[in-house]
């Protein structure tokens, strides 16, 4: 973990931040070894119970009422640790993600996510006496599948909260993120079986309608805006070669950088599904599911960040060209948010590789959920202390309605 000594301005809350700073050092074991566990032990979305259970129970252990499962999903967590000081103060949410991609684990990097922000409330629960309001940890669930943020506002575990922090782990250090919109979408073909050599012309290619449906999507592309992304994989194709098959299904993405045109694409997809099906004489059965938005970033809040950042001679590197998606944005709709990402992985790293998912266990991977977890509470410190912050916040949150 960088000196935490390092120089920063003067300002009247440096003390503090120096006691947060050495609260998540004298966490390092339980931090690095939540994380370690997480990374050990892949759940996906949805089924994260070891994780969940796991941050709960660290989160109880050190003065924080725990609400889990919070809401309708088995595995949100809702913490709190309420502030000494009388008066009103800010709800600060501080939030960790930990499920797992299937087949592959920990390829972004969750379990650094996970531990940095259980890192960062153990770190204020340390000065809570001190400070006025709530520090409201939520532990948000299917992040790569299902938008589990969006359940979790609907359930209304996001009321109330002045601000919404969340460290992601990359292959570059940069403040603000530009995600996409994104959709999941499930299809599934129905047609007819029948032997594939003595009467094939009985049978009705589920698997047919799905290859066509490839086909269409590959051609669509030519029309697609640059940052327009739609991709997918074959989940089902049938169960033997001497079988028309007569269920086929996918697993499809589609994304967009712009919400206004986002509704124009479902409905082409919905009618590449359709064509796909009229073309084979099978059905079409097109869900889509799990929403998650563009990012509304809040300049007040990333400013702090940079600043804290900067502290530990960390520059921002800048617009990351490489935009996924992420369900944090939703969030950043409903309060002002941040999503700031710090480099566990040489530059040109991919995302959702293996050679990310083995960096998320690295020295340097635990380097940098230490000083994640010390950057965050720094920058809920600041918010904390500084009503007037917080207003700037939720003007600048109010500006871009």
């Amino acid at each position: 973990m960088p000196e935490l000594t390092a120089t920063r301005p003067a300002a009247p809350n440096e003390a503090d931040k120096a006691r947060l700073a050495a609260a998540v050092d004298a966490s390092r074991d339980e931090i690095i070894d939540l994380s370690h566990r997480i990374h050990a032990d892949p759940e996906p979305a949805f089924e994260e119970h070891h994780a969940a259970a796991w941050i709960a129970q660290l989160l109880a252990r050190h003065g924080f009422e725990v609400e889990h499962p919070a809401g309708s999903l088995s595995t949100a967590i809702r913490a709190i640790r309420r502030g000494g000081q009388r008066g009103d103060g800010p709800r600060i949410g501080i939030l960790a993600e930990y499920d797992a991609l299937p087949g592959l684990g920990h390829g972004c990097g969750h379990n650094t996510m996970a531990a940095s922000g259980v890192g960062a409330a153990i770190a204020l629960a340390s000065i809570a006496d001190d400070l006025p309001g709530e520090i409201v940890f939520l532990g948000t669930p299917a992040e790569e599948r299902g938008s589990g943020k969006q359940i979790m506002i609907e359930d209304g575990l996001f009321d109330g909260i002045d601000a919404a922090l969340l460290y992601h782990p990359c292959d570059r250090s940069h403040v603000e993120s530009f995600p996409l919109a994104s959709e999941d979408v499930d299809v599934v073909f129905t047609g007819l079986q029948s032997h594939a050599s003595s009467d094939p012309w009985r049978g009705k290619n589920a698997l047919d309608a799905l290859i066509l449906l490839f086909t269409s999507v590959g051609l669509w592309r030519q029309q697609l805006k640059p940052a327009a992304r739609v991709h997918g994989i074959v989940r089902e194709g049938g169960t033997a070669a001497n079988i028309i098959p007569d269920r086929a299904s996918a697993w499809f993405m589609i994304r967009s950088d712009d919400e206004r045109e986002y509704g124009a694409m479902r409905d082409r997809f919905r009618d590449l599904c359709t064509a796909a099906a009229l073309a084979t004489d099978t059905t079409v059965d097109v869900t889509f599911s799990g929403l998650a938005r563009t990012m509304k970033n809040n300049p007040v809040l990333a400013e702090r960040f940079r600043a804290n950042m900067a502290a530990y001679g960390i520059d921002d590197q800048g617009d990351d060209p490489n935009a996924g998606s992420t369900d944090m944005a939703n969030v950043s709709w409903v309060c002002p948010t941040i999503h700031p990402d710090l480099a566990i992985a040489p530059e040109g790293t991919p995302g959702h590789s293996i050679l990310f998912r083995d960096a998320a266990a690295t020295p340097r991977a635990d380097d940098v959920t230490l000083l994640a977890a010390t950057l965050i509470a720094q920058t809920a410190l600041d918010l904390f202390r500084d009503p007037d912050l917080v207003a700037a916040a939720w003007a600048a949150f109010h500006a871009t309605d």
